[in-house]
């Protein structure tokens, strides 16, 4: 092991979309990463070989399933073992897919829980110490359906509320050393299941800046909490482009 110069940052579901762009985002700003993805592997190789071109021995990948804890625990044992420390976590990685009442089974609250809830407390946990050495910094990806439910989704909301819950308690928790923030899109890329394409116009035509937002915006402020923000902790930044304003 020797420890890089370079700060090191774990981003969770970083294969695809926008924990691609966020993976993008911080390697362009000096981090070496980690990089977590569930099954997309080819993407998440390809990903790293086009980042290896620009500073080489700087990304690693680590697949698995988040609800496995076992795997799940070693993300940031591993992480350490290659680079030396840990200065970020990014607890990207979702699940999203409706759940109407009468509809919604016991495997569906674990798969929604288990990806928004429990694996960002769980890996974060098992991030804190090394965290702590580096006066490091967590975000988490949330939702402003944590905080006024999206009709059909009430699993999904419980479980994005539950997220801003974590990042309020645990900013508490693991303060002064570390911060923990989190980050609520808008409109950026469109889920890909549970939400028809034809109700994206309308939450456009309804925000203050009336456009869809950019991966890229998510990711810069994903930067910003890591790495500028040094006095805001157990705080949402809402990059929504005023959505929140009228949902």
């Amino acid at each position: 092991m020797q420890i890089t110069e370079r700060p090191v940052a774990l981003v969770t579901g970083a294969a695809r979309r926008v924990g691609r762009v966020i993976a993008r985002t911080l390697h362009g700003a000096g981090y070496d990463l980690a990089l977590h993805y569930r099954s997309a592997r080819a993407e998440a190789e390809q990903l790293a070989a086009e980042l290896q071109v620009r500073r080489d021995h700087s990304v690693m990948l680590l697949g698995c399933d988040l609800d496995d804890d076992g795997e799940r625990d070693k993300l940031v044992l591993r992480t350490v073992q290659r680079y030396g420390r840990l200065d970020a976590l990014v607890n990207n990685a979702s699940a999203f897919f409706p759940t109407p009442v009468g509809e919604a089974t016991t495997q569906h609250w674990d798969q929604l829980f288990g990806a928004n809830a429990r694996a960002p407390f769980f890996l974060t946990q098992a991030a804190a110490p090394h965290l702590r050495v580096r006066r490091g910094a967590v975000v988490n990806l949330v939702d402003v359906y944590g905080e006024r439910p999206l009709p059909r989704h009430p699993i999904y909301s419980m479980a994005k509320a539950a997220l801003i819950m974590m990042t309020q308690a645990l900013a508490k928790e693991l303060g002064p050393e570390v911060r923990v923030n989190g980050v609520a899109p808008g409109a950026i890329l469109w889920p890909e299941s549970g939400k028809p394409p034809g109700e994206q116009q309308e939450l456009i035509g309804k925000s203050a800046l009336r456009r869809v937002g950019k991966p890229e915006e998510v990711a810069g402020a994903v930067l910003y909490l890591l790495r500028d923000a040094t006095y805001v902790t157990g705080q949402v930044l809402r990059v929504d482009g005023g959505r929140s304003l009228v949902i």
